[in-house]
Protein backbone atom coordinates (compact mmCIF):
# COMPACT_ATOMS: atom_id res chain seq x y z
CA UNK A 1 0.00 0.00 0.00
CA UNK A 2 1.30 3.19 -1.34
CA UNK A 3 1.23 5.96 1.74
CA UNK A 4 0.74 9.85 0.91
CA UNK A 5 3.12 12.27 2.23
CA UNK A 6 1.12 13.24 4.80
CA UNK A 7 0.49 9.79 6.43
CA UNK A 8 4.03 8.66 6.29
CA UNK A 9 4.77 12.32 8.62
CA UNK A 10 2.00 10.74 10.70
CA UNK A 11 3.12 7.37 11.05
CA UNK A 12 6.55 9.12 11.72
CA UNK A 13 4.90 11.27 14.41
CA UNK A 14 3.64 7.66 15.68
CA UNK A 15 6.92 6.11 16.02
CA UNK A 16 8.44 8.88 18.33
CA UNK A 17 5.69 9.28 20.41
CA UNK A 18 5.79 5.94 21.15
CA UNK A 19 9.83 5.90 21.44
CA UNK A 20 9.19 8.85 23.50
CA UNK A 21 7.05 6.90 25.78
CA UNK A 22 8.87 3.46 26.03
CA UNK A 23 11.93 5.88 26.89
CA UNK A 24 9.86 6.87 29.94
CA UNK A 25 8.40 3.56 30.84
CA UNK A 26 12.53 2.33 30.84
CA UNK A 27 13.40 5.24 32.97
CA UNK A 28 10.68 4.94 35.69
CA UNK A 29 11.14 1.31 36.18
CA UNK A 30 15.17 2.11 36.70
CA UNK A 31 13.91 4.41 39.02
CA UNK A 32 11.60 2.18 41.23
CA UNK A 33 13.69 2.08 45.00
CA UNK A 34 12.29 -0.12 48.26
CA UNK A 35 11.59 1.90 50.76
CA UNK A 36 12.08 0.55 53.91
CA UNK A 37 8.85 0.59 56.70
CA UNK A 38 9.47 3.51 59.05
CA UNK A 39 10.17 2.00 62.92
CA UNK A 40 7.11 3.70 63.96
CA UNK A 41 3.91 3.42 62.13
CA UNK A 42 -0.11 4.15 62.78
CA UNK A 43 -2.58 1.95 62.67
CA UNK A 44 -3.77 3.61 59.83
CA UNK A 45 -0.64 3.24 57.90
CA UNK A 46 -0.83 -0.64 58.45
CA UNK A 47 -3.99 -0.42 56.74
CA UNK A 48 -2.90 1.20 54.10
CA UNK A 49 -0.09 -1.35 54.33
CA UNK A 50 -2.30 -4.46 54.11
CA UNK A 51 -4.83 -2.62 50.99
CA UNK A 52 -2.28 -0.86 49.12
CA UNK A 53 1.51 -1.39 49.84
CA UNK A 54 2.58 0.25 46.16
CA UNK A 55 0.45 3.41 47.70
CA UNK A 56 1.97 3.47 51.04
CA UNK A 57 5.64 3.37 49.76
CA UNK A 58 4.50 5.97 47.31
CA UNK A 59 3.21 8.22 50.24
CA UNK A 60 6.31 7.47 52.88
CA UNK A 61 8.83 7.90 49.92
CA UNK A 62 7.05 11.24 48.95
CA UNK A 63 5.14 12.46 51.67
CA UNK A 64 2.80 15.19 50.99
CA UNK A 65 1.26 18.02 53.38
CA UNK A 66 -2.85 17.59 53.86
CA UNK A 67 -5.09 20.07 52.56
CA UNK A 68 -7.77 21.50 55.28
CA UNK A 69 -10.47 19.00 55.25
CA UNK A 70 -13.56 20.40 56.59
CA UNK A 71 -15.35 16.71 56.93
CA UNK A 72 -12.36 15.30 58.84
CA UNK A 73 -12.35 18.10 61.44
CA UNK A 74 -16.26 17.70 62.01
CA UNK A 75 -15.34 13.65 62.40
CA UNK A 76 -12.61 14.80 65.51
CA UNK A 77 -15.48 17.09 67.16
CA UNK A 78 -17.69 13.79 67.01
CA UNK A 79 -15.43 11.70 68.61
CA UNK A 80 -14.48 14.63 71.23
CA UNK A 81 -18.04 15.26 71.91
CA UNK A 82 -18.73 11.20 72.46
CA UNK A 83 -15.79 11.41 74.72
CA UNK A 84 -16.91 14.77 76.69
CA UNK A 85 -20.33 12.91 76.95
CA UNK A 86 -18.39 10.55 79.42
CA UNK A 87 -15.89 12.01 81.16
CA UNK A 88 -14.64 15.34 80.69
CA UNK A 89 -11.10 15.06 79.20
CA UNK A 90 -8.74 17.56 76.77
CA UNK A 91 -8.00 15.56 73.21
CA UNK A 92 -4.05 15.99 73.37
CA UNK A 93 -2.16 17.14 70.35
CA UNK A 94 -1.98 14.58 68.07
CA UNK A 95 -0.95 13.98 64.35
CA UNK A 96 -3.19 13.86 61.22
CA UNK A 97 -2.96 10.41 61.21
CA UNK A 98 -3.86 10.12 64.82
CA UNK A 99 -6.78 12.51 64.77
CA UNK A 100 -10.04 9.97 65.55
CA UNK A 101 -12.71 10.54 63.17
CA UNK A 102 -9.90 12.32 60.64
CA UNK A 103 -11.85 9.72 58.02
CA UNK A 104 -15.37 10.65 58.89
CA UNK A 105 -17.86 11.28 55.98
CA UNK A 106 -19.60 14.59 58.02
CA UNK A 107 -20.88 16.67 55.48
CA UNK A 108 -22.07 19.88 57.57
CA UNK A 109 -23.02 21.19 60.88
CA UNK A 110 -26.11 19.67 60.11
CA UNK A 111 -25.43 16.36 59.37
CA UNK A 112 -22.96 16.05 62.79
CA UNK A 113 -26.23 17.00 64.98
CA UNK A 114 -28.05 14.15 63.22
CA UNK A 115 -24.87 12.10 64.14
CA UNK A 116 -24.76 13.08 67.81
CA UNK A 117 -28.61 11.99 68.01
CA UNK A 118 -28.25 8.97 66.13
CA UNK A 119 -25.12 7.97 68.58
CA UNK A 120 -27.85 8.64 71.81
CA UNK A 121 -30.04 5.93 70.08
CA UNK A 122 -27.10 3.04 69.88
CA UNK A 123 -26.71 0.98 72.63
CA UNK A 124 -23.70 2.33 73.88
CA UNK A 125 -24.75 5.60 74.56
CA UNK A 126 -26.91 4.34 78.25
CA UNK A 127 -23.55 2.22 78.82
CA UNK A 128 -20.51 3.55 80.96
CA UNK A 129 -17.58 2.78 79.26
CA UNK A 130 -14.09 2.04 80.86
CA UNK A 131 -11.66 4.02 78.84
CA UNK A 132 -12.70 6.62 76.08
CA UNK A 133 -10.19 7.59 73.73
CA UNK A 134 -7.62 5.49 74.69
CA UNK A 135 -4.34 5.95 73.40
CA UNK A 136 -1.29 3.07 72.52
CA UNK A 137 1.78 1.84 71.45
CA UNK A 138 1.85 -1.79 70.19
CA UNK A 139 5.58 -3.38 69.93
CA UNK A 140 5.03 -5.84 67.10
CA UNK A 141 7.78 -7.24 64.38
CA UNK A 142 10.46 -4.99 65.56
CA UNK A 143 8.53 -1.64 64.96
CA UNK A 144 6.11 0.55 67.06
CA UNK A 145 2.21 0.78 65.83
CA UNK A 146 0.48 3.58 67.50
CA UNK A 147 -2.91 4.68 67.66
CA UNK A 148 -6.34 5.51 69.49
CA UNK A 149 -8.84 3.40 70.91
CA UNK A 150 -11.96 5.21 70.65
CA UNK A 151 -13.88 3.06 73.88
CA UNK A 152 -13.27 0.29 75.78
CA UNK A 153 -16.67 -1.10 77.71
CA UNK A 154 -15.43 -3.70 80.80
CA UNK A 155 -17.33 -6.26 81.84
CA UNK A 156 -17.10 -8.64 85.17
CA UNK A 157 -19.23 -11.09 85.93
CA UNK A 158 -17.64 -11.99 89.26
CA UNK A 159 -15.88 -15.22 87.63
CA UNK A 160 -13.41 -13.40 84.75
CA UNK A 161 -13.61 -9.98 83.59
CA UNK A 162 -14.00 -9.23 79.69
CA UNK A 163 -13.40 -6.37 77.36
CA UNK A 164 -14.97 -4.86 74.25
CA UNK A 165 -13.59 -2.73 71.81
CA UNK A 166 -15.43 -0.14 70.21
CA UNK A 167 -14.68 2.07 67.47
CA UNK A 168 -17.18 4.58 66.22
CA UNK A 169 -17.85 4.95 62.70
CA UNK A 170 -19.49 7.99 60.91
CA UNK A 171 -19.19 6.99 57.50
CA UNK A 172 -22.07 6.25 54.86
CA UNK A 173 -21.23 2.49 53.89
CA UNK A 174 -20.04 -0.28 55.72
CA UNK A 175 -16.52 -0.39 54.75
CA UNK A 176 -14.54 -0.61 58.16
CA UNK A 177 -11.64 -2.87 57.69
CA UNK A 178 -11.40 -5.48 60.74
CA UNK A 179 -7.14 -5.33 60.45
CA UNK A 180 -8.13 -2.17 62.39
CA UNK A 181 -9.69 -3.99 65.26
CA UNK A 182 -7.41 -6.90 65.23
CA UNK A 183 -4.44 -4.18 65.83
CA UNK A 184 -6.62 -2.46 68.89
CA UNK A 185 -7.59 -5.77 70.28
CA UNK A 186 -4.13 -6.86 70.61
CA UNK A 187 -2.89 -3.70 71.53
CA UNK A 188 -5.86 -3.74 74.63
CA UNK A 189 -4.73 -7.38 75.84
CA UNK A 190 -1.01 -7.13 75.72
CA UNK A 191 -1.83 -3.22 77.61
CA UNK A 192 -3.91 -4.98 80.26
CA UNK A 193 -2.07 -8.37 80.55
CA UNK A 194 -4.97 -10.45 79.60
CA UNK A 195 -5.72 -12.80 76.80
CA UNK A 196 -7.05 -11.83 73.35
CA UNK A 197 -10.10 -14.33 73.91
CA UNK A 198 -11.15 -12.18 76.56
CA UNK A 199 -11.39 -8.81 74.09
CA UNK A 200 -14.29 -8.07 71.88
CA UNK A 201 -13.79 -5.79 69.15
CA UNK A 202 -16.76 -4.03 67.48
CA UNK A 203 -17.89 -1.52 65.02
CA UNK A 204 -20.42 0.72 65.45
CA UNK A 205 -21.54 2.63 62.51
CA UNK A 206 -23.33 5.75 64.10
CA UNK A 207 -25.83 6.61 61.05
CA UNK A 208 -27.18 3.11 60.49
CA UNK A 209 -26.89 2.03 64.36
CA UNK A 210 -25.53 -1.35 63.01
CA UNK A 211 -23.65 -3.05 65.19
CA UNK A 212 -20.71 -5.61 63.72
CA UNK A 213 -18.33 -8.14 65.33
CA UNK A 214 -15.76 -9.34 63.06
CA UNK A 215 -15.29 -12.92 63.40
CA UNK A 216 -11.41 -14.85 63.66
CA UNK A 217 -9.31 -11.48 63.70
CA UNK A 218 -5.89 -12.03 62.99
CA UNK A 219 -3.71 -12.64 65.81
CA UNK A 220 -0.17 -11.42 66.61
CA UNK A 221 1.50 -13.83 64.35
CA UNK A 222 -0.48 -13.02 61.62
CA UNK A 223 -0.11 -9.21 61.97
CA UNK A 224 3.76 -10.04 61.99
CA UNK A 225 3.85 -11.49 58.93
CA UNK A 226 2.14 -8.25 57.85
CA UNK A 227 4.73 -6.23 58.94
CA UNK A 228 7.57 -8.47 57.73
CA UNK A 229 6.53 -10.30 54.61
CA UNK A 230 7.77 -9.28 50.94
CA UNK A 231 4.53 -9.84 49.57
CA UNK A 232 1.59 -7.54 51.19
CA UNK A 233 -0.94 -10.32 50.42
CA UNK A 234 -3.90 -9.15 52.10
CA UNK A 235 -4.73 -11.84 55.34
CA UNK A 236 -8.06 -12.55 54.40
CA UNK A 237 -9.46 -14.19 51.10
CA UNK A 238 -12.83 -13.12 49.70
CA UNK A 239 -15.26 -15.69 50.73
CA UNK A 240 -12.71 -17.30 53.10
CA UNK A 241 -14.54 -16.33 56.58
CA UNK A 242 -18.08 -16.95 57.99
CA UNK A 243 -19.78 -13.30 58.15
CA UNK A 244 -19.54 -10.99 60.42
CA UNK A 245 -21.96 -11.14 63.95
CA UNK A 246 -23.80 -7.44 63.09
CA UNK A 247 -26.73 -6.24 64.78
CA UNK A 248 -29.09 -3.71 63.74
CA UNK A 249 -30.13 -1.34 66.19
CA UNK A 250 -32.13 2.02 66.35
CA UNK A 251 -34.14 3.42 63.30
Amino acid sequence: VRLTPEETRTLASWDRDLDALTGELLRARAAVTDVPLPASLTASQVLHLAADPDGLAQELARPMPRPPQPAARRGTRFHAWVESRFEELRLPMLDPDDLPGSDAEIADERDLEDLKDAFERTPYAHRTPHRVETPFQLAIAGRVVRGRIDAVYKEDDGDRTTYEIVDWKTSRTRTADPLQLAVYRLAWAEQQGVPPETVKATFVYVRSGEIVRPRHLPDRAALERLLTRDTQDRWRTAGEEPPDEHTPTGG
